[in-house]
């Protein structure tokens, strides 16, 4: 009681502080969805900056310096996934961890309770991991790159905080907490049958509209499918009707109405 007293008196004081200007500079400059948003929308996500730079811990590795220009880049993708979902600012993400460019991932040991569904990548090149009861990792050239080109389709903070969404269940399973048995079923029937789609297509050495890293899994196909959503719903629409429909569904956002108005 005490605590959560304590937090929402702290983030009313930082949401009564003004925005940036330089704040402002940067997201305008780096996250090409922010140019989309109308008025609201704008404002909300700023808002979300606000709470969410203060709260999480950033720490800049290999060599890099954390400066407002990473926090802001990442804080403002965050902020743009939930504008319409009812949100805690990503409670299962305590510390933010940007390396400078790809990384090598670190042998790591089996974990006493290893979590079912969850690929451990070890030794391999990345530009971002999520870790269930862990940190985000994310490569700074990469996140750049993909907030302000969104059309070539990858985003690694859209990426690992879908993960991050699907583990608030405390599961990564490519299914986040959904508000009814209806909409559960939803959600198993389409997403199965498009994953499944998905890994044939890639098994027979087909073009596919979604990454072939999405047929990884349950999990990577959940956040591989976040990535098109925000990016070019567009061309999912014309290729994943009802794939799009869910996630607009889920999101509670037309990113398509919000990119024809834009173009």
């Amino acid at each position: 009681m005490v605590l959560t007293w304590l937090r929402s008196r702290r983030r009313r004081k930082w949401l009564d502080q003004p925005f940036p200007a330089a704040w402002e500079q940067i997201l305008s400059r780096n996250v090409a969805h922010y140019g989309n948003l109308n008025a609201q929308e704008k404002s909300q996500v700023r808002d979300f900056i606000k709470i969410f730079v203060e709260e999480k811990h950033w720490e800049g590795c290999g060599g890099l310096e954390m400066t407002d220009e990473i926090k802001v880049t990442i804080s403002g993708q965050a902020g743009l996934m939930v504008l319409g979902l009812s949100h805690q600012y990503f409670r299962n993400i305590l510390s933010i961890l940007v390396y400078p460019s790809t990384i090598i991932t670190p042998e790591r040991p089996d974990a006493i309770f290893e979590v079912s569904g969850v690929v451990k990548r070890t030794r391999v090149p990345i530009l971002g991991e999520a870790q269930l009861r862990g940190p985000v990792l994310l490569v700074w050239d990469a996140v750049k790159k993909n907030a302000r080109h969104p059309h070539r389709g990858h985003d690694v903070v859209y990426h690992e905080f879908a993960h991050k969404l699907d583990m608030l269940d405390g599961s990564a399973d490519g299914t986040p907490p959904l508000e009814s048995r209806e909409a559960l079923a939803r959600w198993a029937e389409i997403c199965q049958r498009v994953f499944d789609r998905l890994q044939k297509q890639v098994t027979e050495g087909k073009k596919t509209f979604l990454d072939e890293y999405g047929a990884t899994n349950e999990a990577e196909f959940f956040a591989v499918a976040t990535e098109q959503f925000f990016n070019r719903p567009d061309v999912m629409f014309k290729h994943e009707r009802e794939l799009y429909e869910l996630l607009r569904d889920f999101y509670q956002q037309d990113t398509l109405a919000r990119l024809s108005t834009h173009h």
